[in-house]
């Protein structure tokens, strides 16, 4: 064990899923598997008593689901990232919890080093999935999350660059495709993201798009 590992947690209504995935969060040198559970009420304690890097998040468990879980979880101020496991791509579930503040999804049946290196990922507080992945799952299912069409007072904090940046990401475009069309570099694209993000209270790129058609903004 180093100070360096990643700590990994499972929630997983099904044992033989939970001891493949086991195995492999213990075969990589930088992670350590700390926990797991079988239902989301259990996943909230979970969260809380061990404090986990990363959640892989089973959305759909009898009982508590996954959202309700990343719900509580997330409004409980932890700063354990959520990567929901899903077995349908797109899935209304999936974007209803993308909404409560998961950092991204993996389909269930996704290649372990794909698993692996979205873990990784996910840690260092980037998302697991191109922007646009969240943007076509948001708009799909933009139902799923109401519109309040009210713009919230912190958005009008935002400088012009900084809306413009915000509306270029909420599209779901990358850093660089944002530096190459607005002719700045990669790192003052971060930059500018960085404080919309701060000002704005989001997380990461996958609430903006949310945050965006929550209030009309995309």
């Amino acid at each position: 064990m180093t100070s360096s590992q990643i700590t990994v947690a499972l929630v997983d209504d099904q044992p033989l899923f939970r001891s493949g995935i086991r195995m492999l969060i213990d075969s990589q040198e930088d992670m350590r598997f700390i926990g797991e559970a079988s239902d989301g009420v259990a996943a909230v304690s979970l969260a809380k008593a061990l404090k986990p890097d990363v959640m892989l998040m089973d959305v759909r468990m009898p009982g508590q689901d996954g959202l309700e879980s990343t719900k509580q979880i997330v409004a409980s101020g932890s700063a354990t990232r959520i990567l929901v496991l899903t077995t349908f791509d797109l899935d209304e579930a999936v974007a209803r919890a993308v909404g409560a503040g998961a950092s991204g999804f993996l389909l269930k049946d996704a290649d372990p080093e794909f698993l692996l290196a979205a873990v990784r990922t996910v840690a260092t507080g980037a998302e697991v999935f191109a922007a646009q992945a969240t943007a076509d799952l948001i708009r799909r299912y933009s139902a799923a999350v109401p519109a309040t069409r009210a713009v919230p007072e912190r958005y009008t904090t935002l400088t012009e660059r900084e809306r413009e940046m915000f509306a270029l990401a909420s599209r779901g475009l990358s850093n660089g495709e944002i530096a190459r069309q607005e002719f700045l570099s990669e790192a003052t694209v971060k930059t500018h993201i960085s404080r919309v993000l701060a000002k704005l209270g989001l997380r990461d790129r996958v609430q903006l798009v949310v945050f965006a058609y929550e209030h009309g903004l995309n």
